[in-house]
Formats: C-alpha cells, sequence, structure tokens
C-alpha cells in the first residue's frame, strides 16, 4: 500500500512477516533531483519485494536517492544495504553506528541476559530479528546530530537526538510544515520497547527525556515507524509517560514478595500478548519483556526506590531498605 501522507511524502508498508507489528512504514521525500528514504525494512525476500514494487511504482531511481535512518533496528535499516547505490547518502547517528559497528556487540547482550536470569540468552540471540535480518557488509554513514538539516526540495528537515529506544535514535521535524518524522519514538496504538541490555545506562530514564523533550515542539502531523499516523501528539506523549509510571508502579508491587532477578519479575508482569502464560511466549517476546523490566529495574534503582545486588555471579532486585527474606 502506497499513500501520499503530504506533498511530496509517500508512505510505503514494507511487511514484518510472523510480527505483531505487521509492517515498518517506509517514507520517501521526493524532489525535482533527489529522493529521500526514511526507513526501509528489514533484509528479508518479502521485503525487498515489496520494496521494490512500491519504488517502481513511484517510479523512484535508486541512482538518485539517499537514506536517512532513525535507528539501528533491523525492520528499520536492513535493507539499506540492497538499496544504496555508489552516489547514496547514508545519513545516521553516531551512538547506534557504534553499536552496529561492534564485533561483540550481541555476545555481550547475551552474558548480560544471562546473568539477570534470562535462561536461554544464547538461544534468543540466535533467533533475534535484528541479527538475523540486518544489513549486508560494513556501511559507510554520514553521521547527524542534534540540529544538523537534512534538505530535499522544499523540505528543510531538523535532526532531533531521541535516545531511548535505542541510544541514538533521532527524529525529523520540519518547523514549516510541523511535520515529525518521529520513527519508533512515539508510536500511536502500540507502546515502543524501551530496553536495557547493557551497564551504565538508563533508557528508560533517557526515553522519558525526550518525550517531555517534543512537547516542547509544536507538531502538526506524526510519521511513525509503525501503524497510523497522527496529529498533536501531547495526549499520546502523556498517554506513553502514564504507562511507564503504572509498569513502574507494579514491579514495585511484584518485589514486596522479596529479592528477585529482572526474569523473574517479567514473569509476572501484565504484558499485551495473545499467551496466557509466560510459558507460552515466543522466545523473542519473552526476551523483549525482560529488557523493558531491566530498563524499568535501573531506572528505579537510579531513583534510589530499587537496590541492586550481586549472588554468585547473578543480579538480583528488592525494594531499597526493604527486609527481604534470605
Amino acid at each position: 500500500m502506497i499513500e501520499e501522507v503530504f506533498q511530496d511524502i509517500f508512505k510505503m508498508e514494507i511487511p514484518i512477516p510472523d510480527n505483531p507489528l505487521r509492517a515498518t512504514n517506509s517514507y520517501v521525500v521526493m524532489s525535482d533531483d533527489r529522493f529521500l528514504i526514511i526507513d526501509t525494512g528489514m533484509n528479508r525476500e518479502e521485503c525487498m519485494e515489496r520494496m521494490e514494487s512500491s519504488l517502481k511504482e513511484l517510479e523512484v531511481d535508486l541512482s538518485r536517492t539517499d537514506f536517512f535512518i532513525t535507528h539501528s533496528h533491523s525492520d528499520h535499516i536492513g535493507l539499506v544495504s540492497e538499496l544504496k547505490r555508489d552516489g547514496s547518502k547514508l545519513f545516521f547517528n553516531s551512538p547506534d553506528a557504534e553499536v552496529l559497528q561492534d564485533p561483540t556487540h550481541w555476545t555481550k547482550l547475551a552474558a548480560f541476559a544471562a546473568v539477570n536470569g534470562f535462561p536461554e540468552a544464547e538461544a534468543a540471540i540466535q533467533r533475534h530479528p535484528g541479527r538475523k535480518y540486518l544489513f549486508r557488509g560494513r556501511l559507510n554513514f554520514e553521521l547527524l546530530r542534534e540540529g544538523d538539516e537534512i534538505r530535499i526540495g522544499e523540505y528543510h528537515f531538523e535532526c532531533l537526538e531521541t535516545p531511548g529506544h535505542t541510544r541514538g535514535h533521532i527524529c525529523l521535524y520540519e518547523p514549516r510544515t510541523k511535520i515529525l518524522f518521529s520513527g519508533d519514538h512515539i508510536l500511536w496504538e502500540i507502546t515502543p520497547n524501551i530496553s536495557r541490555w547493557a551497564e551504565g545506562t538508563d533508557p528508560l530514564g533517557e526515553y522519558l527525556n525526550s518525550l517531555k523533550k517534543m512537547g516542547e515542539y509544536d507538531i502538526r502531523l506524526v510519521l511513525p515507524g509503525h501503524r497510523n499516523l497522527f496529529g498533536n501528539p501531547a495526549q499520546r506523549i502523556k498517554e506513553l509517560i502514564d504507562h511507564h509510571d503504572t509498569r513502574s508502579k507494579e514491579i514495585l508491587s511484584i518485589l514486596e514478595n522479596g529479592r528477585q532477578s529482572a526474569y523473574q519479575v517479567a514473569t509476572q508482569m501484565t504484558w499485551d500478548i495473545d499467551c496466557e502464560f509466560w510459558v507460552d511466549f515466543p522466545l523473542p517476546q519473552k526476551w523483549f519483556a525482560t529488557g523493558e523490566t531491566l530498563s524499568h529495574l535501573q531506572h528505579l534503582e537510579k531513583k534510589g526506590v530499587v537496590k541492586r545486588e550481586w549472588r554468585q555471579g547473578r543480579a538480583f532486585y528488592s525494594l531499597a531498605g526493604g527486609m527481604d527474606p534470605p
């Protein structure tokens, strides 16, 4: 499905097979001499077929096309290696580029998951869609930061750093038309996954700050990375902040039962997935749920509400100042 969502801006839906997200919104911005594609979809045959047919229908010349990638997840960056041409610019961000270029990245993730109680860390990594459907080879990125601009036709897009969903997530804002390409920072029907898989990070804190930052902008239309477009995002921003507040309260309630690993906490939380019991969750969903639980636990630890202890090389969490059973 192709839709002109604003003058010279078209939305393409690139499928995500066997995934509740259903599709990635990939956008084409057109001008007389260049094209800009914003996010690409996964590096999968089904995705490439849809992308090729959509670009053909729109008469996009890839030899005159640049790419802006909001963040490092494969459903947004995966196909770029197949689509880029010699003259293409690949606009990206430095923190996510560092992660993608780290050869030990997935090994570190598996080790961090294991110390936090995840019992199938290696299997989860092998099946992780972010690893299976990533781009091929090594890409040369043109790295952007807060305030940098991308100009195409009458559009002058401003880069807004919005870390949280990933370390370096960037949105594009067009002040004249008040359009925001939000990637996975703000979504309408679904809540972006905010996960923590490394020491020394507070992705939930960064995400909440990034949401508040978006509230300072006059935004007429949000073009998200998944599902429906929407207007003034102020109400949605409030809903997302409230959602994470509710999540944190649920975790504190679970920790009233005593010291637990992040994985143990995740098994007791309320998740919007069509499974009655945790044991029935697909392995990737267990991974994402545990990652989000970890982000909340770290944020609560940073606020002094929760404490972390190490026992035999494993991390356990409890209420700060509370009395846990031995």
